[in-house]
């Protein structure tokens, strides 16, 4: 069976759910780790991110300056094979979620994820698009694009729902990581 392809299957939380959005251009991965930083001080239990954009746009490399934000000293990897890590961090939990090999639209509830998003820890999703429809929807959603103008910059499109979404941009905005798009 062909691997389907994340950019035709649903989102699993339209555009129309969410509160605001921002676009943005970080300059550089130092940009990308100060927006991470920011983002990680507004952290409480119950936040759900996704995390979208291609292969190599920098999604591992945002949880990576994320966790590292919230404290995390260990090694930060990706979880395409594991499809989890977990990180038992000060303050909370965060699980960091990888659902590039998932081939159909209720395999993350079949693999028993669905607890993971109980509200007790923050869970980070790369890939949410292949989650199907039935994963959760996130507080804030992330898309990472290389910026097609400035080799090493990234366009960013951060999509805020609810207070815990809205708490993470104002965070972002207040460390001052928006620059227009």
């Amino acid at each position: 069976m062909p691997r389907p392809n994340p950019m035709t299957l649903p989102n699993p939380a339209s555009d129309k759910a969410f509160d605001h959005t921002v676009d943005a251009r970080l300059a550089d991965e130092a940009a990308t780790a100060t927006l991470a930083g920011a983002i990680a001080a507004a952290l409480v239990p119950g936040t759900s991110i996704h995390l979208s954009g291609d292969l190599g746009a920098g999604k591992t490399r945002f949880a990576r300056a994320l966790l590292e934000a919230l404290g995390h000293q260990g090694r930060v990897k990706s979880p395409t094979f594991t499809l989890v890590e977990p990180y038992n961090l000060p303050n909370f939990d965060l699980y960091h979620f990888d659902f590039y090999r998932f081939s159909s639209d209720d395999e993350w509830r079949e693999a028993g994820f669905d607890e993971y998003f109980s509200g007790r820890a923050v869970t980070l999703v790369e890939w949410p698009e292949m989650g199907g429809a039935g994963l959760p929807a996130p507080d804030l959603r992330i898309r990472l694009d290389p910026d097609p103008d400035d080799d090493g910059a990234r366009r960013v499109r951060l999509q805020a729902r609810g207070p815990r979404g809205l708490a993470c941009l104002k965070a972002a905005r207040a460390a001052g990581c928006f620059s227009s798009a």
